[in-house]
């Protein structure tokens, strides 16, 4: 069974996007619906392996893959390579998907700068090279659009602030680079997914598995989200579809940044509630189903 799509067949014939962190988690849902709708995609990442078992699936399915790369992406002059090997290599990039990152739980007062930095280094600093050296290279003067994944930074983020500022940073250089850039028919949006079923969650310590389990009673439509529900709208805001949409960040989070109920307010049990799920190979996590 192919990649279940909303979208139209061949949205992306003749585009290549290319999608840093395509090796695993939303990058490699993200990347199966781009092949699926008809566009090249190209991947980066830490690891090879990562890159390559999505690379095998996307062919086994049809799409294609031009080119799969090591990189580090907080690495400046490494960044600014893989970019020009990527156009000499592929020609035009239409599209950039930023997906790559990571981060650990840690309060404020046992962080250390090293991995206050790495994080800041993870989930802002690469974002940053990456979109401005797909700008500067090829999209200046060819458009395009460029999506960044972030995470819900507003209202502080307790036993994160690295990620926190990071994301919130992200989310600052989304909105500015919209307006530098728009007049170059460069289009930059960041979405913001709430807690989603796939494996990333597991990387998270056991002793918090319980709590992740329980985030669907903060959650107004009373679940977890689903990979192909956060791929859906990042193929809208790269695609055609979006044309007049630039600068902003889209929460997907089923409404938990706004909460499920108050002190006056208890909601019942979930009910009537559907669910996307697109990703002919999705891997949700064990944890919420043990």
């Amino acid at each position: 069974m192919p990649y279940q799509s909303g979208f139209r067949d061949g949205l992306f014939s003749g585009s290549t996007v290319f999608i840093p962190g395509g090796g695993g988690g939303l990058g490699r849902c993200i990347a199966h619906e781009v092949a699926a709708l008809g566009g090249k995609v190209v991947l980066a990442g830490r690891t090879l392996e990562k890159l390559d078992r999505t690379r095998v699936e996307i062919e086994q399915d049809g799409g294609v893959v031009l080119g799969c790369y090591t990189v580090e992406l907080r690495d400046e002059s490494q960044v600014q390579s893989l970019v020009a090997r990527v156009l000499d290599a592929h020609g035009l990039v239409h599209g950039l998907v930023n997906t790559a990152g990571g981060q650990f739980p840690a309060a404020l007062e046992d962080l250390s700068l090293n991995g206050w930095n790495a994080v800041l280094g993870n989930n802002l600093t690469s974002y940053f090279l990456t979109a401005r050296e797909v700008y500067k290279q090829c999209m200046t003067d060819h458009g395009g659009s460029i999506v960044n994944i972030g995470a819900d930074w507003e209202g502080g983020m307790a036993g994160m602030g690295h990620n926190g500022a990071a994301r919130a940073g992200l989310s600052n250089f989304t909105a500015t680079a919209a307006s530098e850039w728009g007049r170059d028919g460069v289009r930059v949006n960041c979405v913001i997914p709430g807690f989603i079923a796939t494996t990333g969650l597991e990387r998270y310590p056991r002793s918090d598995w319980e709590a992740i389990r329980n985030i669907d009673k903060r959650v107004p439509l009373g679940r977890h989200g689903t990979a192909a529900e956060i791929s859906a709208m990042v193929v809208f805001l790269l695609s055609e579809l979006s044309a007049y949409v630039t600068g902003v960040d889209i929460r997907v989070d089923g409404g938990i940044h706004n909460g499920a109920g108050s002190f006056v307010y208890k909601p019942g049990p979930p009910r009537n509630i559907r669910r996307f799920e697109g990703f002919h190979r999705d891997e949700p996590p064990s944890m919420l189903s043990d």
